[in-house]
């Protein structure tokens, strides 16, 4: 099927490329970057060697009527304007946020400009999800952060109080753009830890919480800190909420296991065993640990993935695949690069 990437200067639109040329049934025709039209994409993306020759092409002399999948990797705020030229007949991918919330309010709080509506949420894992993405055209591709917190929170929602819920998550600097800002180079990175969007203003709260109160029926509320580590990829997320009930960590793991039995990208580690970022470097894979503090009776879940495998591109892959009709794993890695 004939493939767009538009936004693919950035390192999602990067990983696009990357897995999308060894995809069996998509292949990409044409590839856009807006402040890199005209450049080559090897000069953005040296590693790209299969696309060596190629340019970038501006969005306007994209054209959208020979196109059966596009992905759009634009910053937030950008995709709404840009998928108005897009064929209905087309099956479009939203990297960005533009249509994740349903609460106008919501978004206006956590974003900047007009509400563009709300598309299918493209989190299979979500129960019932994974139909309403096959039989659609349009999906918004989770967030990052989202994508971790909510497939750690899904199975423990009828045994926490879903008004207790603190998360601090880590994540790489790619999850921050590729715009050069002074607190994103080497020499202020490395060897330093910071919070930011510090207080509960992250833009995937409301995402989060959407998510989490339409599979729980109640209205959940979350503590969200963000951390900037000093590597490139990865999100490693620690979720805490106080038990409703009595139980142990063997019966949570066995809990979360019989949960994501028959999913095919997320590995809930036997007791004991720690989730690794570095395992799941370019990969579409979920690590979830889980335990109880019995001090504070609480639940506490860590959750790895690639920010920007099963966080943005392999995901979005993930969604057109089910959107296609192809098997759900074509052209995705079940295993990471490692260490």
């Amino acid at each position: 099927m004939k493939t767009v990437v538009l936004g693919a200067s950035g390192y999602a639109g990067g990983e696009l490329l990357r897995l999308l040329a060894i995809h069996p049934h998509l292949q990409v025709v044409q590839v856009s970057a807006h402040s890199n039209a005209g450049e080559l994409i090897t000069s953005v993306h040296p590693h790209l060697t299969t696309y060596q020759g190629q340019k970038f092409q501006a969005i306007e002399s994209i054209n959208f009527e020979q196109i059966d999948v596009a992905f759009v990797a634009l910053p937030h705020g950008q995709s709404a304007s840009v998928v108005k030229n897009i064929s209905s007949r087309t099956k479009v991918i939203d990297l960005g946020a533009d249509f994740r919330l349903s609460d106008s309010a919501q978004w206006s709080k956590y974003y900047d400009g007009e509400h563009a509506g709300v598309w299918t949420y493209g989190l299979p894992e979500i129960p019932g999800q994974r139909e309403k993405i096959s039989k659609c055209v349009q999906v918004s591709n989770p967030g990052c952060y989202a994508t971790s917190i909510i497939t750690g929170l899904l199975p423990a929602l009828g045994i926490i109080d879903v008004s207790d819920i603190v998360i601090v998550a880590a994540s790489g600097t790619t999850g921050a753009g590729r715009n050069a800002k002074i607190n994103l180079i080497g020499s202020e990175v490395m060897g330093s830890l910071t919070s930011y969007k510090f207080g509960g203003i992250h833009q995937h709260t409301p995402e989060i919480e959407q998510a989490l109160s339409n599979s729980s029926g109640k209205d959940v509320k979350i503590s969200f800190t963000p951390i900037l580590v000093p590597m490139p990829r990865g999100i490693l997320s620690t979720i805490t909420a106080r038990l409703n009930t009595s139980i142990s960590t063997e019966q949570v793991n066995a809990l979360y296991a019989k949960f994501y039995e028959a999913e095919y990208f997320v590995d809930v580690l036997p007791v004991g065993q720690l989730p690794k970022t570095g395992s799941l470097t370019g990969s579409n894979k979920i690590q979830i640990q889980v335990s109880v503090d019995e001090h504070v009776q609480r639940l506490v879940i860590s959750v790895a993935l690639d920010n920007l495998g099963k966080g943005a591109a392999s995901q979005a892959i993930q969604n057109a695949n089910l959107m296609c009709g192809f098997h759900e794993g074509s052209g995705l890695s079940t295993d990471g690069l490692g260490t």
